[in-house]
Order: C-alpha cells, then structure tokens, then sequence
C-alpha cells in the first residue's frame, strides 16, 4: 500500500507544472462547475493515473485538475469514487492518500444528500459539523502504517470548526442561507424508505448521502483538517411522498451549484 501510494504521487509530482498543492477539493454530484474558479488548470483524466479507479457514475467526470483559486495551490478531484461502484474502501479513498503524500493539508469536500431534518428545504446548502458513519467497513480497517496516521484516530472534529466559523462569516457577508447538520453517511445505491429517513433523523442525522464519510476518515487519519458541504436535493420521511431520481439530484445541486462555488471558493482562497 505504501508504495502504491508512493508511487502514484510520485507520477503526479512529476507530472504537476509548477508547485505542488496544499488544498484539495473532492466535488460531489452536479457541483462540477467550482473547476471554472480555477486559474493556469492542468487536467490530468483518472485513466492516465497509475493505480487510480475510473468513476463511473453519471455526473463525476472523471478529471484530476490543479491549479490556483486565489493565492492557494489547489488539486481538485472531479468526481469521486463510490463504495456502491463495487470499489473497496481503500480504492474508495485512494485519491486522499495520494493528495496527503503530496503536502495536501486541508481537504474540501462536497456531495448531494437527501434532507431529513424538518427545517430544510430541496437547494439548500448545509455545513457538514459531524457524520454517522453507517458503511460496513472502515477504510482503516487492516493494517495500520504508521507513516500514514496512528493506528487509533480521535474523530472528536471531524470538520473543522475554525473553517465552519470562516464559511459562516462568509454566507452572512454574501448573504447566503447555510444551514448545520449531521450527515449520515451510507452504502447506497438505493435512495432511502421513508422508514429509513425517519431512523436516520431520530439518531441525530439531518442529511444523508452515499459517500465523503470514508474520505474524510482517511483525512483525518492523514493529520489533515476538513470542510464538508452538502446540497439537499432531495427530501425525506414518512410524510414526504415524492419519488428521488438521480436526474433529479443532479438538476438540483445544478441550481444551488453558483452558491456552493461562492462559498468555497471564498473559503479556499482565504483559508
């Protein structure tokens, strides 16, 4: 695993022009556009990548792109990996090794959940303040490297709470509707019963989606801070009788797409 890693960032070291990153950004479903922030972008697709997985979900396109937003060296995936792809968890957050091994200290990252908490509504945009980690396997499950973190990870913050008061100054200033909450994190690829929505709430869940819960576990474990944002696409629960499609999800995180690039532009720039 250590030379897998070692190997794939070294392809990329010598790939990159000019300075290496120390800001990563993984975009989730429909959120592609924050790409269009970045300046003097180099485009390297997944398949060029040695040991790197291919997305194969409609709406991820597949794209590692660096680059600068603002003063800071960002490497920005476009499109990420999925456990319900059939991958396991440490292909699921390779890329995350991978950003770590090239000085990468603070992560971004963003997704498309579907909304339990009652106050939400389809197109808002929710600051990530903790997760539920509901997947059957922990990407750290196995043997522990020393090199890459301790064996025994504290998860007590989770996302940054020095970067959640930065994007909260942020919204009031652009006068943007954030909302807070707990995103619980699942295998997918179904959309949830409205049994299951109401299951998720009751245990402190506001949203719930089928990824970034590995990801950010495997950045913690790494020593890196994390900013997690999520776009309600979707509603859910016992009253709520409308069907989700994943059309629907992409049209949805399309439309809150210009507040969420906003907002962490602003925020990758200024962190």
């Amino acid at each position: 695993m250590l030379e897998t890693i070692k190997s794939t960032a070294d392809f990329l070291r010598e790939k990159i022009n000019g300075s290496l990153p120390t800001v990563g950004i993984i975009l989730g479903t429909g959120l592609g556009s924050l790409v269009d922030l970045i300046d003097n972008k180099q485009v390297i697709p997944y398949k060029e990548i040695p040991s790197f997985p291919e997305s194969t979900v409609e709406g991820h396109s597949g794209n590692l792109i660096i680059g600068n937003i603002g003063p800071k060296r960002v490497i920005c995936m476009q499109g990420r990996f999925h456990y319900y792809e059939g991958y396991d968890m440490k292909q699921v957050t390779f890329p995350v090794r991978v950003m770590r091994a090239l000085g990468v200290d603070t992560l971004f990252v963003s997704n498309a959940a579907g909304g339990m908490n009652k106050e939400f509504k389809v197109g808002d945009v929710m600051i990530i303040t903790d997760h539920i980690n509901l997947f059957p396997e922990n990407p750290l499950r196995g043997k522990n490297y020393n090199e890459l973190g301790d064996r025994f990870p504290a998860m007590t913050e989770p996302y940054s709470k020095e970067l959640i008061a930065k994007a909260d100054a942020i919204g009031t200033e652009e006068n943007i509707r954030l909302m807070h909450g707990v995103y619980v994190g699942t295998t997918g690829p179904t959309f949830e019963t409205p049994a299951e929505y109401e299951y998720f709430r009751i245990i402190g869940g506001d949203a719930v989606g089928m990824s970034t819960v590995p990801e950010v576990i495997v950045a913690k474990h790494g020593g890196m801070r994390v900013f997690g944002v999520s776009v309600i696409t979707d509603l859910g629960g016992k009253d709520i009788t409308d069907v989700p499609t994943h059309e629907e999800v992409q049209k949805a995180a399309q439309v809150a797409q210009p507040v969420v690039v906003k907002l962490v532009g602003r925020l990758v720039a200024e962190c």
